[in-house]
């Protein structure tokens, strides 16, 4: 049987795609002739194609499995039929992209050092004081070029109206990147006649970006700086993504056990050939972990002396330390007012509607409503900590309740978004499914943002988690001219 797209129905959600069962968006309206023509069998195949290829290629994550008593490698999920966006649509969000990480990189900067937004009343100064990841080892501190956040994830999603809104802002150690860029080898291989009818704008010259960003941190004016990928090693969830950059970046991968600070300040490389100093470190460990001189004095993943090679300008680092102050849930509440206070600009992709706990008239929506919203923690991750209000049970509400009340800086609430869904191979066949998008942009001497980025999809039916660990997967991302 051909594909029969006149019973896909998304429900009250916007499709990416159709706008209604069998009728196209103007921009996938090739796609869609494609579908139709194939049949279910065709379809299956080149799924199945698509499987064996990441297989092939090695592209996993790494999650951590109770039954399996440790952590295990898993084959990354992958649906064959792209996410497609129209440019028209994508430059806009681009500018606003931009934008938002200017104006964060600015926030960032002003709070290590004269904190003239806490003293003009636009931030408020308990949600710093409380804040988890406010470095006090990083006052005074002016990184390179002014940015601590070099490599910036913003998570986007569409609702039922068809608005863009920002979700979150990822600033630390954002991940992802590495599957849009497989994402896009998969597709060519499982749909090379989509190629021939759309020209999506390339992906591939994202690690020459990276490269050109961190070699703009370095210390010492080279032609080719000494470049090194800090992982916490095979064990971290995005091991895979660690090795990959430093491979297709020319860079060394590198452990914390590999590198050694000496009485200069500067760093180096232990190698078979003597020491190798180091010139810019892209560091995918947490703060607490990378220097135990400073931080956790525990840790086995950093390297001690790190901080004192980074304040010295002996070395540079991305993300910078302390660039997490503003990867908070409660912060991103407040990004409108940061965009206005430091651009003097109106946000150009608004944030989600969010209720701020530590107001009491905001809390006390909240708690009365909390069976319609999502209530976040500040600093969870990949879905985790968070309550879902209208598929939550009476006792997980109650128990959220009283988390709110003993720690309201701790927690937002948004409503429920319906967010949008795209096409996704089920079987034989092709439902809706609810995806994201998370887009990277690179701060460097300029500002770039991937031309698209990492489409996540909810692979379980009416999911709206859309994080591989908790059973998402992910599409190639199509920017294309309508």
């Amino acid at each position: 049987m051909t594909i029969d797209l006149s019973q896909y129905d998304p429900g009250p959600f916007y499709d990416e795609m159709l706008v209604r069962p069998n009728r196209a968006r103007s921009h996938a309206k090739k796609l869609v002739r494609l579908l139709r023509r194939m049949d279910e069998e065709e379809l299956a195949a080149r799924q199945v194609a698509a499987d064996l290829a990441i297989k092939e290629m090695g592209v996993t994550f790494t999650v951590y499995s109770e039954q399996h008593g440790g952590m295990i490698d898993r084959a990354w999920p992958f649906d064959i039929i792209p996410r497609i966006i129209p440019l028209a649509e994508w430059g806009r969000i681009e500018e606003g992209l931009v934008q938002r990480v200017k104006a964060l990189n600015l926030f960032i900067d002003d709070l290590y050092n004269d904190q003239q937004i806490v003293k003009d009343g636009v931030f408020p100064q308990e949600v710093l004081a409380d804040s988890k990841n406010f470095r006090e080892q990083c006052v005074g501190v002016k990184p390179p070029l002014g940015i601590w956040a070099h490599i910036c994830g913003s998570d986007l999603v569409r609702d039922a109206e068809g608005t863009v809104y920002v979700l979150e802002d990822n600033l630390r150690v954002p991940s992802g990147v590495s599957y849009m860029l497989e994402n896009r080898q998969i597709t060519k291989r499982v749909f090379p006649e989509l190629f021939e009818q759309y020209a999506p704008l390339p992906v591939d010259d994202y690690p020459t970006d990276l490269q050109e960003t961190l070699a703009a941190l370095s210390p010492r004016k080279r032609k080719r700086p000494s470049i090194a990928v800090l992982t916490p090693g095979i064990y971290n969830s995005a091991y895979f993504e660690h090795a990959y950059l430093a491979q297709q970046m020319g860079a060394y991968l590198v452990q914390g056990s590999d590198l050694f600070v000496d009485k200069d300040d500067c760093v180096y490389m232990r190698t078979i050939a003597g020491p190798a100093r180091v010139d810019v470190i892209y560091r995918r460990i947490d703060d607490e972990f990378m220097d135990p001189e400073v931080f956790n004095p525990e840790s086995l993943l950093g390297v001690p002396g790190l901080m004192r090679a980074w304040k010295a300008g002996k070395v540079g680092l991305a993300n910078a330390p302390g660039a997490g102050v503003a990867d908070d849930k409660v912060v991103y509440a407040f990004v409108p007012e940061i965009i206005r206070y430091y651009l003097d600009e109106e946000p150009l992709i608004p944030n989600v509607p969010t209720y701020r706990c530590m107001y009491k008239d905001e809390r006390e929506h909240v708690l009365a409503h909390i069976d319609e919203l999502v209530v976040k923690p500040a600093n969870e991750s990949g879905g985790y900590g968070m309550l879902i209000g209208p598929r939550a049970t009476r006792a997980e509400r109650e128990k959220f309740k009283k988390l709110i009340r003993a720690n309201p800086r701790n927690y937002i609430a948004q409503p429920t978004l319906g967010i949008s869904t795209v096409p996704t191979v089920v079987g034989k066949g092709i439902e809706p499914r609810h995806v994201d998008l998370r887009p990277f942009i690179l701060s460097g001497r300029k500002i770039k943002v991937t031309t698209g980025g990492l489409t996540r999809v909810a692979l379980r039916k009416g999911s709206l988690v859309v994080n591989s660990s908790q059973g998402g997967g992910s599409k190639d991302t199509w920017i294309v001219e309508a």
